[in-house]
């Protein structure tokens, strides 16, 4: 024992046992952080899952079905995963105020969280595409040339070149995607709602998806060289307003040329008087002669 209290009263002791202190106290602190995370994870996505079934009971069972199985109003949200829930909320089209031919876009009536909320809820129930990621929908480092002929290959036959939407058959159409958001864009083309096709991973790999949305985001700012850009919708419509705008400017030059000149109203009055004049004049000169020679 006496070889212990020796070392003890070394100076170096002190710190090597304080060392050993806090290296002991950081690995129990790190044990009981990773154990009290590991337990809080489970709780919070079953919190956010009941709170989605409570949100999805109140205002999308009525047509999805309490099970979200489907009615004859409504089809089945088994399978179709938190993407599809997230675009058709995000953008206001559901829930749906009547049914139609298409859900259009309007203002969203629920919360961010709450919509991600139903979405987990419905993920849970039948798993299928999941919300990207924030670096997934990231367009940093993106190519906007490759994007603009992958755009040009898949989207722009029903979106129009610079994303401007059209027209569809049977009441439908390809909306704007002016003012779709990064995640709208890609959950879009995961799930493709309404007439659009689905753009799994497989058809265009999650690069490439970035690529389009650079593109789309940069038809945005982009200035337009050709001046007044019409909405940018395509050559169809400058070729109409041309032809609609031509045509009006001759017509109305043919008719100016052929308009015959008005004269001032007292003008025209005093003319109608001569003339009406002359031909009383000329009727009675022309019956006294007449009398004149058969008296005769």
């Amino acid at each position: 024992m006496s070889w212990i209290n020796a070392k003890r009263r070394r100076p170096a002791a002190g710190y090597a046992a304080l060392l050993v202190g806090l290296v002991v106290v950081t690995l129990l602190y790190g044990f009981i952080t990773r154990q009290g995370t590991a337990q809080a994870e489970p709780t919070t996505a079953q919190q956010d899952i009941a709170n989605g079934k409570a949100l999805f009971d109140a205002n999308c069972s009525s047509c999805h079905g309490l099970e979200a199985q489907g009615t004859d109003q409504a089809p089945s949200l088994v399978g179709a995963g938190s993407a599809a829930v997230y675009f058709q909320m995000s953008t206001g089209r559901m829930p749906a105020k009547e049914v139609g031919a298409e859900n259009e876009r309007k203002p969203t009536l629920f919360t961010e969280q709450e919509i991600l909320d139903i979405a987990e809820y419905v993920q849970s129930i039948g798993g299928g595409p999941q919300i990207p990621t924030p670096e997934q929908v990231s367009t940093e480092g993106a190519d906007t040339a490759l994007g603009s002929q992958l755009f040009s290959a898949n989207c722009a036959q029903c979106h129009g070149f610079a994303g401007a939407g059209g027209a569809l058959t049977y009441g439908k159409d390809a909306p704007a995607l002016t003012q779709a958001t990064s995640t709208q864009i890609y959950t879009a083309m995961l799930t493709g709602p309404e007439a659009m096709p689905v753009f799994s991973d497989g058809t265009i790999p999650p690069e490439a998806k970035r690529d389009i949305i650079a593109y789309i985001e940069a038809t945005r700012t982009e200035p337009n060289p050709g001046g007044f850009s019409l909405g940018r919708t395509g050559p169809v419509t400058e070729g109409l307003v041309i032809f609609l705008g031509g045509m009006g400017f001759l017509v109305l030059i043919a008719m100016w040329l052929t308009a015959k000149r008005r004269e001032p109203w007292d003008v025209a009055q005093e003319k109608n008087a001569e003339r009406s004049g002359t031909s009383g004049t000329s009727g009675t000169s022309g019956t006294s002669g007449t009398s004149g020679t058969e008296h005769r």
